[in-house]
């Protein structure tokens, strides 16, 4: 059985700071869901509140409808996987899968017959006897993960999983978890602040900052179109330039700090108005012309070829520098010391207010507040 979360003006405090001010959240049943951001934006406290390992200062939370506040965590009928693996070095796989069906009444060879399946489900019934010494970190967290799911929880917790794992095995345990997650149908809350594994595992993400939820979405709509600037750079990689938002005769244009103008038609009609603005260009979203005769005039200061894609570091007439990606040419890559021109997918683009707050375009889908 999965359930949904519900969270309720959340509050936590950890003697005078308050680490979580206000805030409130729905997990739909069945879902992977991430809470992404950086050191100490209050992810893994509230992970743990969720668990009931951390009081709860203010606010509800409910697995459907049950308030769980005060609810011992043994029985809000959870799995929880660490990021230290947290398996029993004196146990073999087996008997660490069994740990979590110590307390319930069954006999062993249902025991046995759950582990058998967990263990096959996660790939590691073919070292079911062996210690955990003998296992690589990749196998270890397998382990974590079944015996985890061995006692058919309601939630899934994840906190960092795959932190201690090197960059392949973690791309690798990503694919599995993930698979796993969809064949259990389990609600899942995951917490960590890489956000390649984020989007690569996730239905939705909420990206946090101090104890704040910037932006909930799914992958797509958090990369293509971020509520704010804190999330635009935090997710990808994004060069960020001053620009004006210009209005003449009902039409919208950006307009760069050298003058270089684009038309861009959906802006939000709150917004449309001539306006400073922070304009947000990812690096796949700028076209490197060599020939043209408008753009954002630029010298290439280094390149790195890549094999399908050439990255490119640029240097702006005002000193600022920017990266592209550029697919690779047949036949040559732009020499270092070379004048280019930038224009930018117009369509692609972001743009935001001033100070960063507000994404000021349409199709800022974000479940905090529905769409814009």
């Amino acid at each position: 059985m999965s359930v949904t979360i519900r969270i309720e003006h959340a509050l936590k405090q950890f003697g005078a700071n308050t680490v979580i001010p206000d805030l409130s959240l729905q997990i739909r049943e069945g879902e992977f869901f991430t809470l992404l951001g950086p050191s100490g934006c209050g992810k893994t406290t509230l992970l743990r509140m969720i668990a009931g390992f951390n009081t709860i200062e203010g606010g509800n939370f409910y697995f459907n409808d049950k308030l769980i506040n005060d609810l011992d965590p043994a029985k809000r009928n959870i799995g929880m996987v660490f990021q230290n693996y947290a398996i029993f070095p004196h146990l073999t796989v087996r008997k660490n899968v069994e740990f979590g069906l110590e307390n319930r009444k069954m006999g062993k060879a249902e025991k046995a017959a759950l582990s058998d399946e967990f263990m096959k489900l996660v790939h590691v019934d073919e070292y079911a006897d062996r210690m955990p010494d003998r296992l690589s970190g990749g196998q270890q967290q397998r382990v974590a993960l079944a015996r985890a799911l061995v006692i058919k929880p309601d939630v899934l917790l994840m906190d960092e999983p795959l932190s201690n794992l090197d960059a392949k095995l973690r791309v690798e345990m990503r694919g599995i978890i993930k698979k796993i997650q969809n064949e259990v149908g389990i609600t899942t809350v995951y917490v960590t602040h890489d956000q390649e594994e984020a989007m690569a595992v996730s239905d939705r993400i909420a990206v946090m900052s101090g104890g704040v939820i910037q932006h909930i979405g799914t992958p797509k709509d958090i990369y293509q179109r971020p509520a704010n600037v804190f999330v635009a750079t935090f997710i990808g990689r994004t060069n960020m330039l001053p620009g004006t938002l210009t209005v003449q005769d009902g039409k919208c244009a950006v307009r760069f700090s050298d003058g270089y103008t684009v038309p861009i038609e959906n802006v939000q009609e709150q917004h449309r108005r001539e306006q400073s603005i922070k304009i947000s260009v990812r690096p796949e979203e700028f076209i490197v012309s060599t020939d043209a005769t408008q753009g954002v005039p630029a010298k290439v200061s280094d390149s790195i070829f890549l094999g399908l894609n050439t990255h490119y570091k640029l240097t702006l007439h005002d000193g600022t520098e920017v990266e592209t990606i550029q697919e690779s040419s047949i036949d040559s890559i732009i020499p270092k010391g070379t004048e280019v021109f930038l224009q930018v997918k117009a369509e692609k683009i972001n743009i935001f207010s001033e100070d960063g707050s507000v994404n000021l375009l349409r199709g800022v889908h974000d479940d905090k507040r529905g769409a814009e």
